[in-house]
């Protein structure tokens, strides 16, 4: 029988180096959602057996010396890979208990991929956070791609936010972002800047002023500009890194294969340079 709980923020800790920065940018979602966090571990499939070294990713001294057992070996064995898992899920929900903010946890130790673990979550989960590296096969880009349910990306360390830059660009999938953002308490406490890249026409105007107007109704602090630029991707990076705003967010892949493959895609440019938390909502 499953553990998986509904509504709950999802924690990949997959790589070493951001363990810790998804565990507490899982936190602070789940303290917002007032959500339970799943603390989500996925054991290597047969075929990738290479050891990970998870020893020191958490400030806590007395797991450090068992997680160290594994890393001094080139392979590991099935058997120790779920040892390593479960050591690790076990150190992840002490981290937790230890800050203190009497959030409710659960372990999720998954012997498959972690594509299959994302899969197994997407459905019931509110959110998955997960670290800007990966270990396993596929890319963050492809992770992201196949899910149906909103990620939050983060590097290490997790700096919380206080202000979030809403790349709005009239889509249908931007629509459904600005829905979620209207009923979500994830934003409620933020300064949220409504951007869109686009020509200075009547269409992309009354769009914008709509959806700033949306915003303001729901009672989030917003604001709006429009940016006339041909480059969506720098656009955005500029104007975030100007006003140092704490948080990126977009629709995932909006745009068509075609386009992308003749100007590339502008989700895979932002994961690329964005160096704060990005928030991805999948596409419809």
């Amino acid at each position: 029988m499953s553990n998986l709980k509904p509504d709950s923020v999802i924690a990949c800790l997959d790589c070493p180096d951001h363990v810790q920065a998804v565990l507490e940018a899982s936190m602070w979602a789940a303290t917002r959602l007032q959500a339970p966090v799943g603390l989500l571990h996925s054991v290597p499939s047969l075929q990738q057996k290479a050891a990970v070294n998870y020893s020191g990713c958490l400030n806590i001294d007395d797991e450090n010396m068992l997680l160290e057992q594994f890393t001094t070996k080139e392979h590991l064995s099935n058997c120790e890979l779920k040892a390593q898992g479960k050591l690790l899920l076990h150190q992840a929900t002490t981290y937790c208990e230890q800050q203190r903010q009497k959030l409710k946890t659960y372990t999720l130790h998954r012997h498959e991929t972690l594509n299959e673990s994302i899969d197994y979550v997407d459905d019931e989960a509110q959110l998955i956070v997960i670290g800007h590296k990966v270990t396993c096969k596929s890319t963050l880009s492809q992770l992201i791609r196949v899910s149906h349910c909103p990620i939050l990306v983060t590097h290490a360390p997790f700096l919380p936010p206080t202000t979030a830059l809403f790349a709005f660009d009239n889509s249908t999938t931007s629509h459904k972002l600005l829905n979620w953002l209207c009923k979500t308490s994830l934003v409620r406490s933020l300064t949220v800047h409504i951007v869109m890249v686009g020509k200075e026409n009547s269409e992309n105007c009354d769009a914008l002023r709509e959806a700033y107007a949306r915003l303001q109704q729901a009672g989030i602090k917003s604001k709006k500009v429009l940016l006339d630029c041909r480059d969506v991707a720098a656009a955005l990076n500029d104007y975030q890194n100007e006003h140092d705003i704490g948080m990126l967010m977009t629709a995932a892949f909006g745009q068509s294969r075609l386009r992308e493959l003749v100007k590339g895609s502008d989700t895979k440019k932002l994961l690329g340079s964005t160096k704060t938390p990005y928030l991805l909502f999948p596409k419809v």
